[in-house]
């Protein structure tokens, strides 16, 4: 009797568990697809917007005018992002791709952040009692950042029966670590329109 009661609820959680994978479907896409499923802020947009973003910066006088006055390339901090939206947004990965950009477009270095040094320096703090001299890093010779990067995500969301028109706009700042001048200021923006079919403007 107890065995057949055992197996009876083993069927039963067998069937809620088949029930519930009917009907989905998964299938891998390349990485690089546009896939817009909710019209919120979405991998595409972080992508679009950083790469934009950087090639303003990296394109600007300000770069040159630098190397010229002091015969190198500038370093760059990313600061705070702060995202002012009603929607969560993986800032962190809004960064980390700001900083890929950065660093493989060559025109400008990039220093590691405050929680990144703070484990780099644990590693180096270790070196000095366990690696031999010739290996043992040195304290006192990171690199100290010439311009911080800070910024801001808004939004405008305006919405009608099923219909609804979401607009982002990142705005940025880089600002002189030496004397917090703005040496560059830009934006950029992504406006979608989400309801049934497509929008006919």
């Amino acid at each position: 009797m107890k065995n057949r009661k055992l197996l009876s609820v083993m069927m039963l959680a067998a069937l809620v568990l088949l029930n519930g994978c009917a009907g989905k479907e998964v299938s891998r896409v390349a990485v690089e697809e546009q896939i817009d499923l909710s019209g919120e802020w979405n991998d595409i947009d972080s992508q679009q917007v950083s790469a934009a973003l950087t090639s303003q910066i990296t394109g600007s006088p300000w770069v040159e005018d630098f190397r010229a006055e002091n015969g190198k390339k500038p370093y760059l901090i990313i600061g705070t992002v702060r995202n002012k939206t009603p929607e969560h947004i993986a800032v962190k990965t809004f960064i980390a791709d700001l900083e890929r950009n950065f660093i493989n477009g060559g025109r400008v270095r990039v220093v590691a952040s405050a929680e990144e040094r703070d484990e780099i320096r644990g590693e180096r703090a270790d070196q000095q009692e366990f690696s031999s001299q010739e290996t043992m890093k040195q304290w006192g010779l990171e690199k100290g950042a010439d311009y911080m990067f800070i910024g801001e995500i808004n939004a405008v969301f305006d919405q009608e029966g099923g219909a609804q028109v979401k607009y982002y706009q990142v705005d940025c700042y880089l600002v002189d670590l030496q004397d917090n001048t703005k040496v560059w200021a830009g934006f950029e923006k992504i406006k979608k329109f989400v309801g049934k079919g497509k929008y006919k403007g």
